[in-house]
């Protein structure tokens, strides 16, 4: 393994985890414009942002319905029916997480998540539940990613030096945080990518 890397910490959105609000709204706004219109003013990404900083699903719904009363029932949908909103793991990503845990690598994570959702993840994907030694969820401690502090608070909590983690996310700005605070960090945009780097650091073999 290479000599300063021996920790990997992972996103879990869009890394292990498909999400995308486009699986379910595309049933519910069939129209393209009209579906692109909502998920842009109404149920906005800053708005869901809001749930991964602690903000509580009733309170973030009844905040859109009081402005948009006549879009009440797709509102509350995002909540409702989050779950189809998740299709299902990201290909290949859980093999690597499972190949890193069986070498006994030291696994965290870092998740911009509210925290109720995440509850039910880990309910639906065990590996959610197993897989990690600790997990930081932005809406526990009221900080989202790309924020320095949180990277900080998996630091702290678990006596990690930043130089010994590889970071591995699906955003630019959450992997350039990771680099300030002076980790590796890895721009996730599929397994193949992944592994190829973790092969390239000593720390899976081909």
């Amino acid at each position: 393994m290479n000599n300063s890397i021996t920790t990997v910490v992972f996103d879990i959105g869009n890394v292990l985890i498909e999400w995308n609000p486009e699986h379910l709204y595309h049933e519910l706004i069939p129209d393209d414009i009209e579906r692109q219109a909502f998920l842009e003013t109404v149920c906005s990404m800053d708005w869901n942002l809001q749930q991964d900083l602690g903000r509580s699903w009733s309170d973030a719904i009844e905040v859109l319905t009081t402005q948009h009363p006549d879009k009440a029932e797709l509102i509350s949908a995002y909540s409702d029916r989050w779950h189809d909103m998740v299709p299902g793991e990201i290909s290949g990503s859980l093999q690597i997480l499972l190949e890193l845990k069986q070498n006994d690598v030291p696994l965290f994570a870092i998740t911009n998540f509210s925290s109720d959702k995440f509850l039910e993840a880990q309910a639906r994907f065990p590996f959610l539940k197993t897989s990690f030694l600790d997990i930081v969820v932005s809406a526990d401690e009221k900080l989202i990613k790309p924020d320095p502090e949180i990277y900080k608070v998996l630091f702290g909590r678990n006596g990690l030096e930043p130089g010994e983690c590889l970071f591995i996310d699906d955003s630019e700005r959450n992997v350039d945080a990771a680099r300030s605070v002076g980790m590796t960090a890895h721009h996730f945009k599929n397994a193949e990518g992944l592994r190829s780097e973790l092969v390239q650091l000593d720390i899976l073999t081909e």
